[in-house]
């Protein structure tokens, strides 16, 4: 790969991971319900993902973090938005590097790939406002429970529709020329 071709891969990476920071933006901002202690559920985490699949770990990440904290800030939740950043990039990095292990593996193991990384990186989301909340808020370990369920509903939510809406674009071969191996 020459060195223009290599410029251009990044220019594209970065104008797309930059759509991808406001798509995740709009999804998280615009569909809010309240969680029990704080925070809120959204759309967000099915474009954090289908941006994990189309720009790899690195880009991914930035896209996630960014966007969703972004919409933190925006919606009134500055606090979570340090807490957001990281966790939302981690959602994206993890289903990358998973996706893409499968992928490299075999090429007709890519959904369960989309799948397998939905699934950890949703558990990241998780895993990751239950500790936030407990520890760095000082809602304790017990009461951060109340929680769980919002969040449960958030993570199988996006990964369901992350996951559908990644097939249909791998299916139209539509990012291929620019992406390969992450969707297409």
């Amino acid at each position: 790969m020459s060195n223009k071709t290599k410029g251009r891969e990044k220019l594209l990476r970065l104008c797309f991971a930059g759509m991808f920071a406001a798509l995740i933006f709009v999804a998280t901002y615009l569909i809010q319900i309240p969680a029990p202690l704080g925070g809120y559920l959204n759309l967000g985490d099915c474009f954090i993902l289908i941006a994990a699949w189309v720009l790899g770990p690195v880009y991914g990440f930035a896209a996630g973090g960014l966007g969703s904290a972004l919409a933190d800030i925006v919606s009134g939740y500055a606090v979570y938005a340090p807490g957001t950043f990281v966790i939302k990039g981690l959602i994206a990095a993890a289903a990358s590097l998973i996706a893409h292990a499968f992928v490299k593996k075999n090429e007709k193991l890519r959904v369960p790939g989309f799948v397998s990384g939905a699934v950890a990186g949703e558990l990241i989301m998780i895993a990751g406002y239950y500790l936030y909340d407990a520890a760095v808020l000082g809602f304790g370990f017990i009461a951060t429970l109340a929680n769980l369920p919002s969040n449960l509903i958030q993570g199988a939510v996006g990964a369901v529709l992350g996951v559908a809406i990644s097939v249909v674009i791998a299916q139209t071969k539509a990012l291929k020329r620019l992406f390969d191996p992450y969707v297409t």
